[in-house]
């Protein structure tokens, strides 16, 4: 299990920052709503505001499906109909603060295939690999299912992974599904950090 990390990180040259889709379906009145999932905005626009300031790279990964999307019920998936491509709810939250320069992955674009994990089916680890990316900073939406999956995938590649514990909020499909994700994570080698602990 991740040992903690010091009370206070210097961010710089190397490090990353990736926002997991922190899109309106997924926010309080969506389709597909993560309880208190608007929380988590201004905390993230604090990560934002510091790796912009220091023009460090900023990923924000989205669901952006077709239609018919294999994971929406009507096709026999588990999900409600949500962050179809080109739609308000498949937007950004209206209140996240991305940068001009952000790079955004979409993933689960195929009628076909499912995509938790930004890694799936993008080009997330060429242009981390690009941008000699050796540590990443994770937080968005959900902590159950595509934070959980992008942080195991960050953390299968090599890459040295910090999970932004106060900004993420989990589905809990079944009750206790947030908090086994972030212990999942923290066992896998991810280290929990917050925001306080990021020297800005």
């Amino acid at each position: 299990m991740a040992a903690e990390k010091s009370s206070s990180m210097k961010i710089g040259i190397g490090d990353a920052l990736i926002v997991v889709d922190v899109q309106n379906d997924f926010l309080p009145g969506g389709s597909l709503a993560v309880p208190r999932g608007d929380e988590i905005i201004e905390v993230l626009n604090h990560y934002i505001a510091v790796f912009s300031t220091r023009n460090l790279p900023v990923f924000a990964t989205r669901d952006w499906h077709p239609l018919h999307h294999v994971s929406f019920r009507e096709q026999g998936g588990p999900w409600p109909p949500h962050c179809v491509a080109g739609t308000v709810g498949a937007a950004f939250a209206f209140g996240l603060r991305l940068p001009a320069s952000v790079r955004v992955v979409s993933k689960g674009t195929t009628a076909e295939q499912d995509a938790y994990s930004g890694f799936a089916g993008t080009d997330l680890d060429a242009q981390l690999h690009a941008a000699s990316v050796r540590r990443v900073f994770v937080g968005g939406l959900a902590t159950d299912y595509c934070v959980l999956n992008t942080v195991s995938d960050a953390l299968a590649k090599g890459l040295e992974t910090f999970l932004l514990e106060d900004a993420v909020r989990a589905v809990d499909v079944s009750a206790g599904d947030g908090a086994r994700a972030l212990a999942q994570m923290r066992a896998r080698g991810a280290w929990p950090v917050t925001r306080e602990a990021i020297d800005a």
